[in-house]
């Protein structure tokens, strides 16, 4: 290669190679120091496209896991009302059974059976009526025409739950008529509360397994958010081991270029040992 005073081509040539090691080092400190292979649209357009959308899943998957923990929690409370519902229930048959023994009952105390009767159910009625989450009504009817829970992370029927629950106060449950002033009330007290128990464990139920059927979204929920967070991490993701090669290798480059650059920024003094 001639020797010339103006143009320095191996200079040139070893700023070019030392330009594109620095270039490496930086991208290569810049995933070691974000942790991501992906920090900008132009490390990979395609990945990084995908990628994107995969976090928006993912942020989507993971609301609707809190949801449905949601609609777990209202289930739960509902669910708890009728079983104490249930247990006033159980307590008013008794009296109403106590109340047909007509034999051993005389007003007086026929009077002390019915007045409790009528307070049990006055609670009934009250715990129906109280029972609420986050101001939304449980019991009453409020839900007859059915509450809907997104459940999943798309806007399509499979990704929603609807949860219905009837009335179950006295006169939806046709215990408004009954007292246990006589033999009779007490007997015809007895059938209507039969009824009114077994209608209440249906809707104990229905909402049993509708907390299964939560409880298992849940458990899916939680399975697709794993497997996505994987899925997301072999896209965007740094590799340390494998970056951290090819930093010590852009390093050892790098400071091999500047030598280099060095020594063919001196030719051009050789070239001026001809004129001496």
């Amino acid at each position: 290669m001639a020797l010339s005073l103006l143009t320095n081509i191996s200079s040139l040539r070893a700023q070019r190679n030392l330009s594109k090691t620095s270039s490496s080092l930086g991208t290569s400190i810049e995933r070691l120091s974000s942790g991501l292979r992906i920090n900008k649209a132009g490390d990979d357009a395609a990945r990084s496209a995908i990628s994107a959308q995969v976090s928006a899943q993912l942020l989507g998957i993971k609301q609707a896991e809190r949801n449905s923990n949601d609609a777990v929690s209202m289930v739960q409370v509902a669910e708890g009302a009728l079983g104490n519902v249930n247990g006033l229930l159980t307590r008013m048959r008794e009296l109403a059974v106590e109340a047909g023994n007509n034999g051993t009952m005389d007003t007086t105390e026929r009077g002390y059976l019915d007045q409790e009767f009528q307070l049990l159910e006055s609670e009934l009625d009250r715990i129906i009526n109280v029972t609420e989450f986050n101001g939304q009504k449980l019991i009453n009817g409020a839900l007859s025409a059915g509450v809907t829970f997104q459940v999943g992370m798309r806007n399509s029927t499979d990704d929603r739950l609807t949860l219905t629950v009837s009335d179950s106060g006295s006169t939806d449950l046709g215990l408004n008529d009954n007292n246990l002033a006589s033999q009779i009330g007490g007997m015809s007290a007895i059938t209507a509360l039969d009824t009114a128990i077994e209608s209440v464990a249906t809707k104990r139920a229905s909402l049993g397994a509708s907390q299964n059927r939560l409880t298992m979204t849940i458990s899916g929920l939680a399975s697709m958010h794993e497997n996505m967070s994987a899925a997301n991490s072999r896209l965007k993701d740094a590799d340390i081991a494998e970056e951290t090669a090819i930093f010590t290798q852009n390093q050892i480059l790098t400071q091999a270029g500047i030598s280099v650059l060095a020594q063919a920024n001196a030719l051009p003094q050789a070239a001026l040992s001809l004129l001496g």
